[in-house]
């Protein structure tokens, strides 16, 4: 199926300002630790949505190209941490994470590995 390149760029910007929303959701909109935080169901989520992030950033510029798909990692990577710092300096009830950039850099590389084994032609 043929996707216009509008298209993919919109869905691109949609899921992106969505990121920007939950990540600058005050602290008390989230559950206190309970079993959540014993399966670190916050990493997880992380590392799905920087995952799917990377993949779309490729899906929607169609990098075939290891230097493309290198800046798509690079900047999903900086968007984790300017999160980090944002929700630090900026949001109530929020701090910095080093484990959550952590699993952003996780997502980001899983991302592209997703996109280079299902896209790339080899």
């Amino acid at each position: 199926m043929i996707v216009s390149v509008k298209l993919r760029y919109t869905i691109l910007t949609l899921y992106f300002i969505t990121m920007c929303i939950l990540f600058t959701l005050p602290g008390s909109a989230f559950p206190q630790s309970g079993w959540m935080g014993k399966v670190f169901f916050d990493k997880w989520v992380h590392i799905g949505l920087f995952s799917l992030f990377t993949f779309l950033i490729c899906w929607a510029m169609q990098i075939s190209l290891k230097r493309g798909m290198m800046t798509a990692f690079l900047a999903a990577v900086i968007y984790g941490i300017l999160v980090e710092v944002v929700q630090d300096q900026f949001i109530p009830n929020r701090s910095f994470d080093l484990g959550d950039w952590a699993a952003d850099i996780v997502g980001s590389f899983i991302g592209i590995w997703f996109w280079n084994l299902k896209y790339i032609k080899k």
